[in-house]
């Protein structure tokens, strides 16, 4: 399982974690943080509406636990990987709703616009 994009085209961030990864990893392996709630492994369309390719800024996290960074990013829990700054889009409002009946609160990435 590989969380570190092999190429530079295709990139896509996970709208409810940051991870970027590419289409195809998405499909292949979904997303190591979010795939339990998001189920993007070998589900096409989901990768497309629950991912942008729309991002700012990476970030390379190898020790989350000790990083002042992840914790300013709110990605300290997750797995190491590449990670968006910030990323342009919002997850469906039906996503939204299970993660809500789940007791997970959806913060978008998108610091574009504050809401």
């Amino acid at each position: 399982m590989e969380t570190v994009p092999k190429d530079m085209r295709n990139l896509r961030a996970c709208l409810l974690c940051s991870l970027v990864k590419t289409f195809d990893q998405f499909e292949y392996e979904g997303c190591e943080n979010c795939d339990e709630y998001l189920h993007m492994k070998n589900n096409r369309d989901t990768v497309y509406v629950c991912t942008s390719s729309n991002f700012d800024g990476l970030i390379a996290m190898m020790g989350p636990e000790d990083s002042w960074v992840a914790k300013w990013q709110r990605i300290s829990r997750f797995t190491k990987g590449c990670y968006a700054v910030s990323v342009t889009g919002r997850l469906p409002p039906s996503f939204v709703r299970d993660l809500t009946r789940k007791g997970i609160t959806y913060r978008p990435r998108d610091t574009s616009s504050k809401v």
